[in-house]
């Protein structure tokens, strides 16, 4: 009997799999002219596709000259819409290409799902009309983002408190670095907001509060050893970024040496993002093995999805003195069946001057053996060599980092876990 149903649920399955094999088919041919098409035009020239048309509900137009001229095109199998259904996040690697330098890979972001975007295209109609569906350029005029008009001199703590992430907590000092460094004007450079264009400053405004990722990019930029990748430029919601390489995700069964020296990288990227002469702590998130790179030159480890980060102001915490603001923060372990768990509160983030939640989330979610990614759990420093497994040490680094069992004893583990990796890597070398 049992013979019986498993040969019957054998044939249906090639059954079923030969109908979604003859349905592809179907797909393909009653779609060959316009896949004909998708190769043959380049859609980034086309206003309406890059949401050129709704602006300045988008985040940026410093590089629509380039779109324009033809100097961005899709790679060969991002120019096949129907694929767009697989793609929810909206990314999309292209080529680049300057006269005198050639072409180069870029990745192109739209910095949200159509389902958001569309969302957003809603929200701003329904504040200024109490509609879902309006004139979108006229409805931006009638919202927050145009209050702030050319009489306002800066952009303060109190209007853009919790629109995002990055804001959840900000400082003038942060919010000043923003504007000083907007790469979306023609005349950056400058802190006061008055000395940005109309459309420039809803722009801005709009990027802060839907996905943030470009403003980080731009106030912490790879050119001064920020850990971020290099932000490019925009046309309409369109955002490119520079080409990092192949996700951490690519590494996780790479040679063991190599896997050392991320690893070390990333625990680097914990304590550059947590204590920095700057005095602004960098919370990441949303820690995941696809949201890090790994550089094909250097092997250098980039973050690529910034837009889930937290910048608490040291300075200003030191100077409010919240309850507690001195008392060192235990991030707590948490021991969940789902990918890339974290837990913490994003108002005791804001509020403490020292805390671990950066080393905690790099080695649950990354390297211990608590980390669970694509139903693969292990984390990036599995499997180790025979000598390094029996010694121990490791292990229990790992172990103390994500769970600790003494008090404060993550900040040490971490410490120790740095200078004990780079002893590894320089030993693999």
């Amino acid at each position: 009997m049992l013979r019986f149903l498993s040969l019957k649920f054998g044939r249906l399955y090639r059954c079923l799999k030969f109908l979604l094999v003859v349905g592809l088919f179907v797909i393909l041919l009653m779609n060959t002219h316009n896949l004909f098409a998708s190769f043959q035009r380049n859609e980034l020239t086309d206003r309406r596709f890059i949401n050129l048309n709704k602006c300045p509900a988008c985040f940026g137009t410093s590089w629509c000259r380039k779109f324009m001229n033809g100097q961005v095109s899709f790679e060969t199998w991002g120019r096949l819409r129907f694929l767009d259904f697989f793609n929810v996040k909206n990314v999309h690697f292209a080529q680049y290409g300057e006269p005198r330098e050639g072409t180069r890979r870029i990745v192109l972001k739209r910095l949200g799902s159509n389902q958001e975007l569309a969302e957003i295209d809603q929200k701003i109609c329904k504040r200024a009309t109490g509609r879902p569906r309006c004139d979108l350029i006229q409805a931006m005029y009638k919202t927050e983002f145009a209050r702030l008009n050319g009489d306002v001199r800066l952009l303060t703590p109190d209007v853009v408190e919790g629109w995002s992430d990055l804001v959840h907590c900000p400082s003038q000092r942060l919010l000043d670095r923003v504007v000083r460094r907007y790469a979306e004007t023609k005349d950056s450079g400058s802190f006061l907001l008055k000395n940005l264009k109309d459309t420039e400053r809803m722009q801005l405004l709009m990027t802060l509060a839907f996905n943030p990722e470009p403003l980080v990019l731009q106030s912490f930029p790879s050119d001064e050893g920020w850990p971020f990748a290099k932000y490019l430029g925009a046309c309409g919601r369109m955002v490119a970024v520079n080409y990092v390489g192949e996700e951490l995700w690519s590494f996780y069964n790479a040679p063991w040496g190599q896997r050392v020296d991320l690893a070390r990288q990333l625990m680097d990227i914990a304590e550059q993002l947590t204590n920095n002469d700057f005095d602004f702590a960098l919370y990441l998130l949303d820690v995941s093995f696809d949201n890090f790179a790994v550089g094909p030159r250097d092997g250098k480890v980039i973050v690529v999805d910034a837009e889930n980060v937290i910048v608490a102001d040291k300075r200003l915490i030191r100077q409010n003195k919240p309850e507690s603001y001195d008392v060192w923060y235990e991030s707590r372990f948490e021991d969940c069946d789902k990918e890339a768990c974290l837990s913490f509160s994003k108002d005791i983030l804001c509020s403490r001057v020292t805390v671990d939640h950066n080393y905690y989330a790099i080695c649950q979610n990354l390297l211990s053996r608590y980390a669970t990614w694509r139903g693969t759990t292990g984390g990036l420093l599995h499997d180790p060599p025979a000598d390094i497994a029996k010694d121990g040490q490791l292990e229990a680094l790992l172990d103390e980092c994500t769970h600790p069992k003494k008090r404060y004893g993550r900040y040490q583990a971490a410490k120790e876990l740095r200078e004990y990796l780079t002893q590894l890597s320089n030993n693999a070398r």
